[in-house]
């Protein structure tokens, strides 16, 4: 065990007393300096001293991504503008952004708990990492890369795109792990085949460090079986840092948290109650480390659970499931609950479409049209209209029975939907204009 792990195999009771600690000094030095966490601290009646227990987090009011917007750029930043080295904000296309201050601190714990998933991942000094993530104001890039450097790897930062160019690289300079979106990875299988570039034979890859979008477990099993590599989740969020807020472990199906930086909750998304270990329901966090933005109860709208079971690693931090919806991601359609990655998994049953879609809703006069655009694999985009209509009416009939709605499928050519940092835009919602 080395300095990056240690607090990984803490004691439970040293770990939950550190993050006590680490939670009273985060909750008064927010209410000093942050007048709209002070508000509403002030209207709930609760005031820094009233943080005993760990338990006590729950008399403190939540923060949600409209306040980062509302607050644009600097109303939440609590650290001098002398102490900010970087921004990083989020790549919405509507409305205000929001923005993210660093300090030197926050950049350093972000890196520590980034290098600890790579360590978990088995990767080390020797490992090159490409990281394939975007670079800028989007926090992929730079979280992989400052922790792939902490931890001895040698980073290429190849960034997002340029896919061929990726390939030889990644043949030349000898890549064992891979950063990037997982639907762009499957892009990166596609070009490779088209180059005739076998992952086994003709490069040292031996990793996939996939996050920034959901992906199901069929994805993951497609990648490992077509490359040949381990596929590992990492999980994270601008708001909270980015990438490294949790990693999964060969032990276990989910993501070890690193609670001595970013302390979890699942509360109830209707009610607002705290629920036990073991429950679904919401993730919450809290940051215990940050100085130029802290977030403290940040509601995620990520649906999850935390497990209840030691894992085998011997590792004390907690394990969340891995996300598979959000509460705000869930549309109801013709009064039927649907989320997005559900037709990820039909689409995966399917041959010829690739796991790339995009769900269009448009108001009419009598019920809303459900539309979903889905990418074809390259060999099987043609002129010929008699097997696309055939291709069309496999994926209606696979997305049909897992939703239970009738879609309008439209087959788009290979790389044609919008992307945004490698990630393509699941929804889009014509009934909310």
């Amino acid at each position: 065990m080395n300095s990056l792990s240690d607090n990984d195999f803490l004691p439970v009771e040293r770990l939950r007393e550190l993050q006590l600690r680490k939670l009273q000094k985060t909750v008064a030095y927010e209410y000093d300096r942050v007048a709209l966490f002070r508000r509403r601290c002030d209207e709930k009646g609760v005031k820094p001293r009233d943080i005993e227990t760990l338990k006590d987090i729950a008399k403190l009011p939540f923060m949600i991504k409209t306040d980062l917007r509302d607050e644009y750029p600097l109303g939440l930043t609590a650290a001098p503008m002398s102490d900010i080295v970087r921004f990083h904000c989020s790549s919405g296309t509507t409305g205000k952004p929001i923005c993210i201050p660093n300090t030197r601190n926050d950049v350093e714990v972000w890196a520590n708990a980034t290098a600890r998933c790579l360590e978990m991942y088995g990767l080390g000094k020797g490992d090159v990492l490409q990281v394939s993530y975007g670079y800028g104001l989007f926090t992929g890039g730079l979280g992989l890369h400052y922790g792939g450097e902490l931890l001895g790897c040698s980073v290429l930062p190849t960034g997002a795109g340029n896919t061929e160019k990726q390939l030889m690289l990644m043949k030349d300079l000898g890549t064992t792990a891979i950063a990037c979106t997982p639907s762009y990875f499957l892009h990166i299988i596609e070009v490779a085949k088209k180059l005739g570039i076998d992952f086994r034979r003709d490069t040292k890859l031996r990793h996939g460090i996939f996050g920034a979008e959901p992906w199901t477990d069929q994805m993951r099993e497609r990648i490992e079986t077509e490359a040949g590599i381990t596929a590992h989740d990492i999980y994270g969020l601008t708001e909270v840092s980015g990438p490294g807020v949790a990693g999964s472990c060969d032990h276990c199906r989910g993501l070890h948290i690193f609670e001595d930086h970013y302390y979890p909750e699942i509360i109830d998304p209707d009610t607002l109650e705290p629920l036990p270990d073991g429950e679904e329901g919401e993730l919450v966090f809290t940051t215990l480390d940050r100085d130029g933005t802290p977030m403290i109860r940040y509601r995620t709208r990520d649906l999850t659970r935390l497990q209840t079971e030691r894992c085998a690693c011997g590792r004390t931090i907690r394990v969340m499931d891995r996300v598979h919806a959000r509460s705000d991601d869930m549309l109801i359609v013709h009064g039927v609950n649907l989320f997005p990655s559900q037709v990820e998994t039909a689409l995966l049953g399917v041959e010829g479409v690739a796991p790339h879609y995009q769900i269009v809703l448009t108001p009419t006069d009598t019920l809303d049209l459900l539309e979903i655009k889905v990418e074809m694999r390259p060999e099987s985009f043609s002129d010929n209209i008699r097997e696309l209509e055939a291709l069309r009416k496999r994926v209606f009939a696979a997305v049909k029975q897992i939703i239970g709605l009738s879609p309008k499928i439209t087959l788009v050519e290979p790389g044609s939907l919008p992307r945004s940092e490698g990630k393509i835009k699941r929804v889009i919602d014509l009934r909310r204009k």
